[in-house]
């Protein structure tokens, strides 16, 4: 902490400056685009455990600070009884129920100590584990206690940990999530009365209810099918109740609130934003970064790519069984996964499992984490076959190198392939979800028709540059953060919510009928 004040404080979590591409080049970017401006980031992290950093921060960043959710054990310091059973109730409370007024109760007295606790005085506490007995005895009788503590204990001490980290100061304050980064802009907001607003790249609550229906650690709870209205509770509730809470902490305080387009302005309204703070600003990229692109396609050989992090949002698995139906038809196709394998260790291993499983080891290439500009070149096709997506840059980047796309229907994919108005020219093919057939049938449509495949690519690259140029994007913030003027506030149309049973469905059609 330099102590000193900050134009901007920037909140994100698990991202900058740890990883590289997505959200972390997006801020990357738009900080090194506001040179006049100084920022602070605080950078939220699993655990005590050092991180390297793979972004180098620019001079206008004048500090980041590292915030861990979770803690090695220590021996706690006694706390009054009275206080540790006062804020463990208020933090449950906020859990379950995700009221502002909780939240806010719960800053004021944590900010009015004159000794803060360590996170871990208050979850070690007697008083502590003696509400989480209770609670669990209450609502979650039929659940394993191990895993329901170690939950509570993960979700609360977290909570705990963003509301007792060092807060820089600075003007305004801007998360680029609701979770535990969107908690701590809820926080600065309550505790500073400076401003606070958010951008949210993809819808954080969405992403962690896919996650959870996903957790195959769950398993052993009680068996609802598919069923929406249940007599018991299981730990999936648990999670998705807190995750819900914290979203709703954050949009009471965040204005503007920020999505990539629109359809996703509709979801955060549904999921508490007041409608009148909602705002959008597409994601952009410098056209000129690729200029000097000189193809060095094989025509003989074409390449589809998927450029994304190996971990199940990405649903690696989909691609990798769409490559296996391509090379059965198109032998002379390539593969290749251009991201990071480290982030989710098991799931990475899963996929080489099922590359083995069906005969791929030769045709499917794992790189690593590659720089975009040298692989452009050499892509014919890009590929994304993604549970969750925003506005995603990669199909930007491959568009201004006349590079078509093949993707699912989600987030903004559409809008960018298809474009804003019916009758557009499209500038690739749009598939189902977690659909390998299709996503192979659009790309064997593609590798068949080099014509077709051609002119996609220079709609693309028309589209970009005509829509999506970082010039204007950076603009609209430099105005936010400057107080002068908000983005323009989008009409919103109403649609009906996502069912969990949906999700459910994600989840299972994802994970498959075996570990492959």
């Amino acid at each position: 902490m330099t102590g000193r004040e900050s134009d901007v404080c920037v909140i994100v979590e698990g991202a900058y400056p740890y990883v590289t591409g997505g959200v972390a080049s997006w801020l990357q970017e738009l900080i090194t685009s506001l040179p006049e401006l100084t920022f602070s980031v605080v950078a939220i992290k699993a655990d005590e455990e050092p991180q390297k950093w793979n972004v180098e921060p620019p001079p206008n960043v004048i500090e980041v600070v590292e915030v861990p959710l979770s803690f090695a054990p220590r021996r706690p310091a006694a706390l009054p009884p009275s206080l540790a059973d006062r804020i463990g109730r208020l933090l449950l409370r906020f859990l379950q129920e995700g009221q502002p007024e909780i939240l806010r109760t719960l800053v004021a007295e944590l900010a009015a100590l004159d000794r803060k606790p360590h996170p871990g005085d208050v979850m070690s506490s007697a008083q502590m584990f003696s509400i989480l007995t209770e609670h669990y005895r209450e609502a979650f009788p039929s659940a394993s206690f191990h895993h329901f503590f170690w939950a509570t204990r993960i979700l609360l001490g977290g909570l705990l940990a963003v509301l007792l980290a060092p807060l820089p100061r600075a003007r305004t304050y801007h998360t680029l999530s609701t979770g535990f980064a969107g908690l701590l802009a809820a926080r600065a907001r309550h505790e500073t009365g400076r401003p606070a607003f958010l951008t949210e790249h993809g819808i954080y609550l969405l992403e962690r209810q896919i996650e959870i229906m996903m957790a195959e650690w769950m398993g052993d709870q009680i068996d609802n099918g598919l069923a929406l209205e249940r007599e018991q509770h299981d730990l999936r509730d648990l999670w998705a109740a807190a995750f819900e809470s914290y979203a709703r902490g954050c949009y009471d305080v965040c204005h503007p609130i920020i999505a990539l387009y629109g359809a996703n302005s509709e979801v955060q309204a549904r999921m508490g934003a007041r409608r009148k703070s909602l705002r959008v600003i597409p994601n952009g990229i410098r056209p000129e970064r690729f200029e000097g692109v000189v193809s060095r396609r094989d025509e003989q050989r074409p390449l589809i790519a998927l450029i994304g992090r190996v971990v199940p949002i990405k649903d690696i698995k989909t691609f990798i069984r769409a490559a296996g139906l391509v090379h059965a038809a198109f032998p002379d196709a390539r593969f290749a996964v251009l991201g990071p394998r480290d982030e989710d260790v098991d799931y990475a291993l899963d996929c080489t499992a099922l590359v083995d499983e069906l005969g791929l080891g030769d045709v499917i290439a794992f790189p690593g984490r590659v720089n975009v500009v040298d692989w452009m070149p050499k892509i014919d096709i890009l590929v994304l076959t993604s549970l969750s997506e925003a506005q995603p840059l990669v199909i930007l980047e491959a568009g201004a190198c006349g590079i078509p796309s093949v993707a699912p229907d989600v987030g903004s994919c559409r809008e960018l392939i298809e474009g804003n108005k019916p009758g557009e020219p499209h500038g690739g093919i749009i598939t189902a979800l977690v659909d390998p057939e299709a996503t192979a049938a659009a790309l064997l449509r593609l590798l068949r028709h080099p014509d077709l495949r051609a002119s996609m690519g220079e709609v693309m690259r028309a589209r970009v540059h005509a829509d999506y140029d970082w010039s204007g994007i950076v603009e609209q913030y430099r105005r936010i953060y400057s107080g002068k003027e908000e983005p323009r506030q989008m009409a919103v149309v109403g649609s009906p919510p996502v069912p969990r049973a949906t999700l459910r469905d994600v989840a299972n059609a994802i994970r498959g009928p075996s570990k492959g």
